[in-house]
């Protein structure tokens, strides 16, 4: 609950409370939090065994971190057999490797390679090269005023 709070944030709200509550004060505050916490979590345990005697034999494994999104779609990926089988038969990483490898062979083609080489029908220039800059005659004039 409290795994962000650090060192500094600590002594301040230590400070603080001596400050808000006084030193002679700040024992019994504790103690009244503390007790409040523990009706709390006291509470809860019984609401959630009340929910699990409600929802009957069927529901014995059920847990209410389940109730997460994130943990339940983890769990049901561990779990369930036929999506081990497809993970096990299925490797990214081969299929992945396999798609550069055919994307590498392609551009070492001399077809591709040769800038003066005619495009295929279908294919347009590679839009991930950097254009080649005009010669300096060509280039237009800048203009601040305009911008």
């Amino acid at each position: 609950m409290f795994n962000d709070i650090g060192a500094l944030e600590l002594v301040t709200i230590v400070v603080l409370a001596i400050l808000v509550f006084g030193p002679d004060k700040l024992p019994k505050v504790i103690q009244d939090v503390t007790g409040v916490i523990r009706k709390i979590r006291a509470f809860s345990d019984s609401a959630k065994q009340d929910i699990r005697s409600e929802l009957g034999p069927e529901f014995k494994d059920f847990e209410f971190e389940d109730l997460n999104p994130k943990t339940f779609i983890r769990k049901q990926l561990t779990e369930n057999e036929d999506l081990k089988e497809i993970r096990s038969s299925f490797d990214l990483r081969k299929e992945l490797n396999d798609v550069a490898d055919a994307v590498n062979s392609d551009e070492a083609t001399p077809a591709a390679a040769s800038p003066s080489a005619a495009t295929p029908i279908g294919t347009g220039p590679d839009l991930l090269k950097k254009p080649v800059s005009p010669a300096p005659e060509q280039r237009s004039r800048f203009d601040a005023d305009a911008t």
